[in-house]
C-alpha cells in the first residue's frame, strides 16, 4: 500500500472538514425543530445558513434514519404549499427521572415532548448508596415492563436537588450516592450503557420555564422553586447561568435572620428556615400544638400528620391562621428576591414549585416585598407570575438539557 502524500493527506482533511460541517448542521436542524417545532425546508435552509438543495439533503437524511417525518402543509397559502417536516415522536425516546425528598418518579418522553410512560415509587432521595442502587432498578425494571427497546433509549436526564456539579457528575449534597470524588452520571452511564445527564432540580426548572412556559423569549429570567428548600433558577442571556461551579442560585442559603434557626446546612437563620414549604408545615404545627383557632386543630393529637397539601386547602378555605402563615412567607421570600434583582435584573420571575398552588395567599405578599426593598427601576420592567406549565416545568427542563446536550455534542 501506497503511503499517503501530502496532497492526500490535504484532501483528507478538507473531507473531514466537510463531513463535520455536514454534521454541525444536522445537528442544528434537529435541535431547531425540538426547540421550535415543525417548519418548512426554505426556514430551515435559512436558520442552516444554507442552500434548499443541501436542506433537502439533510432532511432526508434525518427521514431516512427515524429522526424526522412529514407534519403535514403550511396552511393558508395560495398555490402549491409548502411541507412541514418534524421531529419524530416514535422511537429517540428520553427518560427522565426525577428524584427528591417526596418520592421518585421517572417518564419516558418521546421527541415531541409527550409523557408516554409514566412511573412513580415512594422511595425518597437519601444520601445513600441504597438509592443509587434503587434508581438503577427503577429504571431497569421499568423499561422492562414498558416493553420500549432500550436500543430506542438515547438519554437519561436525572434532576435532583442539591449543588450538582455536572460537569464531574457529583452531587456534592449528596455526596454518598456514588464513591467518595468518583462521578455518579459515569456510575450510572456504566449501569445503564447510556449516557447521562445530571443537573439540579431548580434549573432543570428554570430550563423548562424558559424554554416552554413564561420565559420563552425572555433572555433574564428568574425561578423561584419552593419546595422542601427554596432554590434560585437564574437565566442569563438566554442561558441558564450556573456559576464556577454549577451551584448558583442557592438562594435559600443567604442569611435572613442573624438569631434564627439552625439550618440543616449548617448556618443559622438561611431564608430555608423561613420560607421553604417545611419550615411553613412546621410552623404551622408549632401554632397546632400551642392551641391556635384553626381548622388544622383536628390534627391537635398529631400535628406531624399535617403536610403542605393540608395548609394550602385549609387557607383556601378561608383559614386565617394559615392565611397569615403564607402571607408572612410570602413577604420573606420576596425580601430575599429582592436581593436576586437587584443583582440579575430579571425581566419576570416565575413562582413553581409545592407552593405555586398557593399563589392567591403569596404572591401579593411577594409583590408588596419587592416594591419595598428594589430600586423603582428594577422594578419597571419587571413581572411576577405563578407558573402555566402546571407541574411539568421541571421534566420538560430535563428533558431539554438532555436533547441540548446531545445534539450539541454527537
Amino acid at each position: 500500500m501506497l503511503a499517503p502524500t501530502a496532497q492526500d493527506d490535504t484532501i483528507d482533511t478538507k473531507w473531514s472538514v466537510v463531513a463535520y460541517k455536514k454534521n454541525q448542521k444536522v445537528r442544528k436542524a434537529l435541535l431547531h425543530l425540538y426547540q421550535e417545532g415543525p417548519c418548512t425546508l426554505a426556514k430551515l435552509a435559512e436558520v442552516l445558513h444554507t442552500s434548499i438543495p443541501s436542506a433537502t439533503n439533510i432532511i432526508d437524511q434525518l427521514v431516512a434514519e427515524g429522526w424526522v417525518n412529514t407534519f403535514g402543509t403550511v396552511s393558508g397559502n395560495n398555490g402549491r404549499r409548502p411541507v412541514l417536516f418534524s421531529l419524530n415522536p416514535v422511537g429517540h425516546y428520553v427518560l427522565v427521572v426525577d428524584g427528591n425528598t417526596h418520592g421518585t418518579r421517572l417518564s419516558v418522553v418521546n421527541l415531541a415532548r409527550e409523557v408516554i410512560v409514566e412511573r412513580s415509587d415512594d422511595t425518597v432521595l437519601e444520601d445513600s448508596p441504597d438509592f443509587s442502587n434503587f434508581l438503577v432498578s427503577f429504571v431497569t425494571d421499568t423499561l422492562a415492563q414498558s416493553g420500549i427497546a432500550k436500543s430506542d433509549i438515547i438519554g437519561i436526564g436525572l434532576s435532583l436537588p442539591g449543588l450538582i456539579d455536572s460537569r464531574n457528575g457529583l452531587n456534592l449534597s449528596y455526596p454518598n450516592l456514588g464513591e467518595a470524588g468518583q462521578s455518579l452520571t459515569a456510575w450510572l452511564e456504566r449501569q445503564w450503557e447510556l449516557p447521562v445527564f445530571m443537573l439540579n432540580d431548580t434549573k432543570a426548572t428554570v430550563l423548562g420555564e424558559h424554554r416552554f412556559g413564561s420565559g420563552q423569549g425572555k433572555q433574564h429570567v428568574l425561578a423561584i422553586n419552593i419546595d422542601w428548600g427554596v432554590g434560585l433558577g437564574i437565566i442569563s442571556n438566554g442561558e441558564v447561568f450556573q456559576g464556577a461551579s454549577g451551584f448558583a442560585g442557592e438562594l435559600g442559603h443567604i442569611q435572613a435572620d442573624p438569631d434564627g434557626e439552625l439550618c440543616y446546612c449548617g448556618k443559622i437563620g438561611c431564608l430555608d428556615t423561613l420560607t421553604s414549604a417545611s419550615s411553613l408545615v412546621r410552623r404551622v404545627q408549632q401554632g397546632v400544638m400551642a392551641g391556635k383557632a384553626t381548622k388544622l386543630a383536628m390534627y391537635s393529637h398529631d400535628p406531624g400528620q399535617i403536610t403542605i397539601n393540608h395548609v394550602v386547602e385549609a387557607a383556601s378555605q378561608g383559614d386565617a391562621f394559615t392565611i397569615d402563615l403564607l402571607h408572612e412567607t410570602g413577604y420573606r421570600l420576596g425580601k430575599g428576591l429582592a436581593i436576586a434583582i437587584t443583582l440579575f435584573n430579571p425581566e419576570i420571575i416565575i413562582v413553581d414549585g409545592v407552593l405555586a398552588e398557593a399563589s392567591l395567599f403569596i404572591t401579593n405578599s411577594i409583590q408588596q416585598a419587592i416594591n419595598k426593598y428594589c430600586l423603582s427601576g428594577f422594578r419597571n420592567d419587571l413581572t411576577l407570575e405563578v407558573t402555566k406549565l402546571d407541574g411539568a416545568a421541571k421534566w420538560l427542563g430535563t428533558h431539554a438539557y438532555v436533547i441540548e446536550n446531545l445534539f450539541a455534542n454527537t
